[in-house]
């Protein structure tokens, strides 16, 4: 790589530490490009040198916050796991290093939770990306002979909203004291257990009723 993009690279990763410290202390919506500069030690102009626009930093730190999820990501769908574990790998092991994150420290969670809300579009490729790693992970389990009668994305969609717990990072800080990696495995074993396009009768034929 070129010095000069080297440094640029350098220069980017120092702002986004300065901007996530201030994003710990005071909350997304107080962070300014001036009071980054002025943490950082630089002017206003050379910020922007790294980044352009406030939403630019934003994206940085979306992206410095998903890479380790991403890093799990990639090595479980790589691994030689068969797919049930593979699935739950796929979940746990981020699981983890979120709880980890939030028993750390609440009050910081919360603030990315918040900033996650407000620019969900920045961060909107990433959740794509990890449908992308579930779906060739539920297409492995198809290979196994499960989720008979399902199409990939109606399988992706009902798994994902079964584990939305362990992986929505707004939803898990609300359930925390209840979710556990044992729970997660029992649920990841109903899935593949249980989870087909039979009709076993849950929806009956003459349409809901009072008990």
């Amino acid at each position: 790589m070129p010095r000069q993009q080297t440094d640029i690279a350098a220069g980017q990763a120092r702002l986004v530490e300065v901007a996530c410290a201030l994003i710990e202390e005071r909350g997304g919506q107080a962070l300014t490009m001036p009071e980054v500069a002025m943490r950082a030690g630089m002017s206003p102009a050379q910020v922007l040198r790294y980044f352009e626009s406030r939403e630019a930093l934003l994206e940085a730190i979306g992206e410095y916050w998903f890479r380790p999820k991403v890093a799990i990501m990639e090595d479980v769908v790589a691994s030689e796991l068969p797919a049930r574990r593979k699935m739950y790998e796929f979940f746990a092991r981020r699981f983890v290093i979120m709880r980890d994150a939030y028993r750390a420290d609440p009050v910081a969670h919360e603030m990315y939770v918040e900033l996650g809300n407000e620019y969900f579009e920045q961060v909107r490729s990433y959740v794509d990306l990890a449908d992308h790693y579930l779906s060739m992970i539920i297409a492995e389990a198809m290979g196994e002979g499960h989720f008979a009668g399902l199409e990939i994305d109606q399988t992706l969609s009902l798994i994902n909203q079964m584990v939305q717990p362990y992986c929505n990072i707004g939803l898990m800080s609300r359930m925390m004291d209840r979710l556990t990696e044992e729970k997660l495995a029992r649920i990841i074993d109903a899935i593949f257990d249980g989870l087909s396009a039979q009709d076993r009768g849950a929806r009956g034929v003459t349409g809901l009723r009072a008990a």
